[in-house]
């Protein structure tokens, strides 16, 4: 099972049935989204979900459209309302369901605007497997319907970003908001643990490829500290350097994959990386005074 599916399980699972004004909210919620046609005053439904259209049938039942039909096409189930839905909060405009300017005198309270989000999300809502991407986003019908659950989300400090009549969420921290806003508790504990298994793997992957590049950039170094060193000594110039640096650049042939800080503690009066790196330089110098002739 995705774990979309796991979070419209649960969601279709809340007990807020008894609850009219829940279950209204709820319902509009469902309506607003793209998955909703009308033709001649008649509303369908459909979705892949069992869990939505069990859902969305319950709702149905409890403010008392009775009339209606469920049907299988393929994976695809479809509930058709058979008698008109006469809500004072909606308009059916051009083959959509619209939010009316009522919404307004009904959403007044916190409860019944989770509601409606979550009705919507269930309706025209998806989110996608957290171990690969972060990714939720909620299709609405309408650019009045998305503005209302925007809005509603933005005051309780859940910043969604919109494309055309689509709301998504592409980071973790505000997916986490959004499933707990609507009231997905089990998956928001599912979700974080998923998130902070993978922040961590990405944290040592990081880690993993800084060390990587800081090791491969000692070794190119070295490589170039020992090819200046057999330069001089082929051009028979060696003899030329002082005690101190012949004594580092010996131990620089004798020891390519030390680092700098380890090279110091090896000479007979101990001296630091930056002193070490000083002595290199010198050397890597009087190379390229040699090669330029």
């Amino acid at each position: 099972m995705s774990f979309s599916k796991d979070v419209k399980e649960e969601l279709s699972k809340i007990s807020n049935l008894s609850n009219k004004d829940l279950v209204k909210a709820e319902l509009i919620g469902y309506l607003i989204t793209n998955n909703i046609s009308v033709k001649n005053n008649k509303i369908k439904y459909s979705t892949e979900s069992e869990y939505n259209i069990n859902r969305f049938a319950k709702l149905l039942n409890n403010v008392n459209i009775l009339k209606y039909e469920i049907n299988i096409q393929g994976k695809v189930f479809f509930i058709e309302i058979k008698e008109k839905v006469e809500f004072k909060e909606l308009n059916l405009i051009d083959s959509k369901v619209i939010l009316s300017d009522k919404i307004l005198d009904f959403c007044v309270s916190e409860i019944l605007e989770k509601a409606l989000v979550r009705g919507a999300f269930l309706g025209g809502g998806s989110i996608n497997n957290p171990e690969k991407i972060y990714h939720l986003e909620v299709i609405c019908s309408s650019e009045k319907n998305l503005n209302f659950i925007m809005k509603i989300l933005k005051k309780y400090d859940v910043n969604m970003k919109k494309l055309n009549n689509t709301l998504y969420l592409k980071d973790g921290e505000e997916i986490s908001k959004f499933l707990a806003f609507i009231g997905a508790n089990s998956s928001v504990l599912k979700f974080e643990e998923i998130r902070v298994i993978r922040d961590m793997r990405n944290n040592v992957n990081r880690l993993v490829n800084c060390e990587t590049a800081n090791l491969n950039k000692t070794i190119n170094a070295a490589l170039k500290q020992i090819e200046d060193i057999k330069f001089i000594k082929k051009m028979k110039k060696f003899g030329e350097l002082s005690e101190s640096l012949q004594e580092i650049a010996e131990l620089r042939i004798e020891n390519p994959d030390i680092s700098l800080a380890e090279l110091g503690k090896m000479l007979k009066t101990p001296i630091g990386k930056s002193g070490v790196n000083y002595r290199l330089k010198a050397i890597s110098n009087f190379a390229e005074e040699l090669r330029k002739g």
